[in-house]
């Protein structure tokens, strides 16, 4: 076959695939797009192709190694899908070295180090990247590179001190104190990583933190303080957790440190969109390096849900001298959009990795001695990420059901399932959809009940809040969007036996009583992709209904047909989940087809329970089949940091 014969087999087949559903428009369309600029042979154009399509799978780049073995795993794909397509340009370079040679030789790739045309395609250290993909990680691993290697001066005694004074409470048997660790790290760089599970103290660790810098800080009073989190609901849980922390420290502490004028200075947590300027129908905002955050201590709560793009937003927008503190579960599931950037950055955390100076400074500092086993050389930024590793909150059953998903026991999983506390735990096998349907007639019929039997006496907003809080009780987590098990399938078949069950009245696409979700940032209503509200009458107006948000304590509502962009929320993805917390927790995994389950997901869904947790699943092999797989991202931000 000639080479156009190969380009011709190509198109083809990727249009089969795309038809099928098997890969997206945009990755076809980007090949095309790279075939028309001239210059890449039918090999190149291949992986363009495969390159975009890992970009909707998550992934920063495309690793030669993988493209020379089978991409198939990471592309969600069989086997013979994958021969499929590379069969169309045959024969494929067998090594990443074989590859990287056709890549040199592309007219559309840009090798670092070589002069530099606007290449859409990027090649660096084995790795092929589109080239705003590798301009953000190249953004991210300079600015965290550079505020990971100096340290600040310190007065160690006197951090000692004021550790051992706002940590007065913690139990002497939790040896090393990971949470007053965490604060004597974290004071001496401009960048800290906290990360840990449930309850194991984030916000309660840096609410701490924030006193420690407070109480050290030669300018403390003129301080400019920012919290900030990717959903609306994620910074109100930021801010009320914080502000609970220091005014219960406040009491404790009394005269010795004004902490009441440290919370009444800090402004409302906001999302990263809202904190950096995000603007219509553009992806940049308005603050970046030539027009930096007004701010001198950044933190930014629920890390790991930050994609690529945004961080090296915010870091092209932190001034050089701010501190930021990134908090979140390294375990969870990483951003929807491409990169996985918290597990990246805190890659050593399990293990510690810290230096002997490390070591010598935390003793002073906090007098805390770091285990032998926790010492070692994982490089500058280890030396500024603590894992905390003992939680509170989060036991009994849920939390040994968390431990034996993280850890990859599937068996020690079921068997939590299988005999722990049933009020706590439970496993439907071998269900069906009227299971789901059920569990939700069941978890939403306190929040429906309120709607017809209105408290006597109570004011308007003190009976929303109540509805509020009993919906935010229950929730129903998917793991896809379509199908019978998906959130579309699910949140219109609970409706309709909702309805059957007398507790709703769909008049049309508005009712009372229905739980949405905004699915995008709205600038003009303030409402943000991820808020969840609730559609309730308007009392001035009669007919009229309004969707109503809990902002920390604060009710706001805004006008139904004001909302364009949102969708039912009876059942919401694990994604959309993170930041938040219920009381129970239904997870609903599907038949797994296309290794859409993993571990990651799993793990998520099970700590988004705060009391009761239940599993619902077709089969019991999908539990042991998503807890054996990890999530895996293809991304040389690691690499570029140690470089």
């Amino acid at each position: 076959m000639t080479e156009q014969e190969k380009i011709d087999a190509l198109w083809l087949e990727t249009a089969r695939l795309t038809e099928a559903g098997e890969l997206r428009r945009l990755s076809g369309a980007f090949a095309r797009f790279v075939a028309s600029l001239g210059g890449a042979s039918p090999a190149m154009l291949l992986a363009a192709t495969v390159l975009s399509e890992l970009e909707g799978h998550g992934h920063s780049c495309l690793q030669l190694t993988d493209l020379a073995g089978d991409p198939a795993a990471l592309l969600g794909w069989t086997e013979e899908q994958w021969q499929g397509l590379a069969a169309t340009v045959a024969p494929l370079p067998k090594t990443a070295k074989a590859w990287a040679t056709q890549l040199a030789a592309c007219e559309q790739v840009w090798k670092v180090g070589d002069l530099d045309y606007g290449e859409p395609l990027v090649f660096d250290g084995e790795r092929l990247y589109l080239r705003r993909y590798w301009r953000d990680e190249t953004v991210v691993a300079a600015s965290i590179r550079a505020r990971a290697a100096g340290t600040r001066a310190v007065d160690a005694a006197k951090v000692h001190s004021w550790l051992d004074l706002l940590f007065f409470s913690q139990r002497a048997t939790e040896k090393p104190n990971w949470q007053k660790l965490a604060c004597a790290v974290a004071l001496r760089g401009s960048v800290a990583i906290i990360t840990g599970g449930p309850g194991t103290g984030k916000t309660y660790t840096v609410a701490r933190l924030l006193a420690l810098l407070f109480a050290t800080a030669p300018d403390a009073a003129r301080q400019r303080i920012a919290l900030a989190a990717p959903t609306g609901k994620a910074a109100a849980r930021l801010k009320q957790s914080i502000d609970k922390a220091l005014t219960e420290l406040a009491e404790r502490v009394g005269e010795a440190l004004p902490l009441r004028q440290l919370t009444e200075r800090m402004g409302a947590a906001r999302t990263l969109h809202s904190l950096l300027g995000a603007r219509p129908d553009t992806r940049s905002f308005a603050h970046h390096a030539g027009n930096p955050l007004d701010v001198d201590v950044l933190i930014v709560d629920e890390a790991s849900m930050v994609h690529l793009e945004m961080m090296a937003s915010l870091l092209d927008a932190l001034p050089p001298g701010a501190v930021l503190i990134l908090l979140g579960d390294k375990d969870q599931l990483a951003s929807v959009e491409a990169g996985a950037v918290l597990g990246d950055l805190c890659h050593n955390a399990q293990s510690g990795g810290y230096s002997q100076e490390t070591a010598d400074y935390v003793r002073v500092a906090s007098g805390e001695e770091l285990p032998a086993e926790f010492l070692g050389s994982a490089g500058p930024l280890a030396q500024q990420t603590v894992m905390l590793r003992h939680s509170r909150r989060f036991g009994g059953p849920i939390g040994q059901l968390a431990l034996a998903v993280n850890a990859g026991d599937a068996e020690e999983a079921e068997a939590v399932l299988r005999n722990g506390d049933a009020a706590q735990v439970r496993w439907i096998e071998r269900a069906h959809q009227h299971h789901v349907v059920n569990l939700a007639l069941e978890g939403y019929q306190p929040y429906l009940a309120l709607l017809v039997d209105r408290p006597a006496g109570s004011a308007h907003e003190d009976w929303v809040r109540s509805v509020l809080g009993r919906f935010e009780s229950f929730r129903i987590l998917c793991a896809v969007r379509e199908g019978e098990w998906g959130v579309s399938g699910l949140n219109t078949a609970i409706e309709q036996r909702l309805e059957a069950a007398g507790l709703l009245r769909r008049g049309g696409e508005w009712y009372v009583g229905r739980p949405v979700m905004v699915t995008r940032n709205d600038y003009g209503t303030g409402v943000f992709n991820g808020d969840i509200g609730l559609t309730l009458s308007d009392p001035a107006r009669p007919g009229s209904l309004r969707v109503y948000f809990m902002e920390g304590d604060a009710v706001r509502s805004v006008l139904a047909t004001r909302l364009r962009n949102v969708e039912t929320a009876f059942a919401m993805t694990v994604h959309k989940s993170q930041g938040s917390e219920f009381r129970h927790t239904v997870l609903v995994l599907p038949e797994d087809r296309h290794g859409i389950l993993t571990r990651e997901l799993v793990y998520t869904g099970i700590t988004r329970a705060s009391a009761e947790f239940t599993l619902v699943s077709p089969a019991g092999s999908v539990l042991a089949e998503a807890v054996a797989r990890r999530t895996h991202r293809a991304s040389g931000l690691r690499s570029l940091i140690e470089r």
